[in-house]
């Protein structure tokens, strides 16, 4: 029988390198970022269906054929070469790819093969951004999270060991003192907007012609 993941010593199950995965998460994430500023900005759809195409075949690739194989876990793999990996359980991440799956194949019948976009479409991507953005960011596998919903058993090599119950380090803890100071540093944001509303909307000014103009007076 096939093994999806990889067989590593010292460990009960088979396992994938988080940080590979975090690291592909990352380049997904920011090509979508982009994509998506390309549909606001200019209108442009096209950049979009191709980031769609992609990873409808990566995720196919991962699934079907194995995770070693597929282009962007490579490409994260190169760019983590040098770190230690951080071993995780196949199992879960399997799951989260098939939601990743259904996602990009939902948008690349709706957006490649009839050419439509609606709020549908715009509701998938917000989707996949904060999924890949909580991957990337923080080593939140969402998805991971949802199969510990439908499969009772306990799951084993989670990131940051987040499936085994521990009392917080001292450095985990947040304090009073740091809650007041971050809802202060919140309240400087907001009253700085308000004070300065005027300044900070106005468009600025190409600084090399500002120059030319004071040379030439």
């Amino acid at each position: 029988m096939k093994v999806f993941g990889e067989l590593v010593k010292g460990y009960e199950i088979p396992v994938l390198n988080e940080r590979e995965i975090r690291a592909a998460a990352g380049i997904m994430f920011l090509a979508t970022f982009i994509s998506l500023m390309l549909i606001i900005n200019q209108g442009n759809f096209v950049p979009i269906k191709y980031v769609i195409i992609v990873f409808l075949i990566d995720f196919s690739i991962r699934l079907f054929i194995g995770p070693k194989f597929s282009p962007l876990l490579i490409l994260g793999r190169f760019i983590v070469r040098n770190q230690n990996p951080e071993y995780v359980g196949a199992i879960q991440k399997k799951f989260a790819w098939y939601i990743g799956l259904v996602l990009a194949a939902a948008m690349f019948i709706l957006m490649v093969v009839f050419n439509t976009y609606s709020i549908i479409t715009g509701l998938v991507c917000l989707i996949c951004l904060i999924l890949m953005f909580f991957e990337s960011a923080f080593g939140i596998c969402i998805g991971c999270k949802m199969y510990q919903l439908f499969y009772k058993e306990k799951t084993q090599y989670c990131p940051g060991e987040i499936c085994d119950v521990k009392a917080k380090h001292d450095i985990q803890k947040i304090s009073l003192k740091q809650v007041l100071g971050t809802l202060a540093f919140i309240a400087f944001i907001i009253l700085g907007s308000l004070l300065f509303k005027n300044e900070l909307n106005a468009k600025p000014s190409d600084l090399f012609k500002v120059n030319e103009a004071s040379q030439t007076k």
